[in-house]
């Protein structure tokens, strides 16, 4: 049976972390407040509304989030556009998982318009069977929805599907999904990863084989 690689797109496919920051940065110092980057961390891999719900409380409705998020996505297309680079490792890897016949997807919960910008600045749009996005999901992760919804896509069961994730709530989803998962600690500390089937500092440090593995794993 046909097995499927889902790849989280911030800090698993591509260096975007200091343009989402900039943008939480400048979208609240258009309202005279300030944004951490510890809180910064914390949410990232989260969608929109429920990082501006946990950060603005109960006060704002959803309506104005939802607002909100739409204006940090055209500051962060903003910021993205001449500073975005492929992570190391990740080439190689979509090449030979394409080369083994797996289908791949792109799940991330960026809005779609930030994905096809990213793919199209990364120039690996051709590696990708489904382009997903969770922004408009009811549940951000730890939610499962996203890669449920990715796995459909791709037409492969849900129990023969890879995540690579770097975020804490991407590895939950995974497992909430009963899906395998290589965690890169791109964005948090390898002690806070360590529910998923592995743990590495680079993609390049797994090899092609140990890449099918997983997949087979799952």
């Amino acid at each position: 049976m046909q097995g499927a690689i889902l790849w989280d797109l911030d800090g698993v496919l591509a260096d975007t972390g200091e343009a989402h920051y900039a943008a939480w940065r400048a979208l609240f110092a258009e309202r005279g407040e300030t944004i951490t980057r510890g809180q910064f961390a914390e949410t990232f891999g989260m969608s929109n509304l429920p990082i501006l719900r946990q950060w603005l409380g109960d006060e704002p409705s959803d309506e104005e989030l939802v607002a909100l998020g739409l204006h940090k996505e055209e500051l962060y297309r903003e910021f993205v556009e001449d500073n975005v680079r492929t992570l190391p490792g990740v080439r190689d890897l979509l090449e030979a998982a394409k080369d083994h016949g797996y289908r791949q997807a792109v799940a991330s919960s960026g809005e779609m318009a930030n994905i096809v910008t990213v793919i199209r600045a990364l120039g690996i749009a051709n590696y990708f069977d489904a382009l997903v996005s969770g922004a408009f999901l009811p549940q951000s992760k730890p939610d499962p929805a996203i890669f449920v919804q990715s796995a459909g896509a791709l037409g492969v069961p849900e129990a023969r599907c890879l995540v690579v994730e770097d975020g804490t709530v991407g590895v939950e989803a995974a497992r909430r999904a009963g899906m395998a998962c290589l965690a890169i600690t791109t964005t948090h500390p390898r002690e806070r990863l360590q529910s998923a089937d592995r743990v590495v500092d680079s993609l390049q440090e797994v090899t092609t084989e140990e890449l099918l593995a997983l997949v087979e794993r799952a």
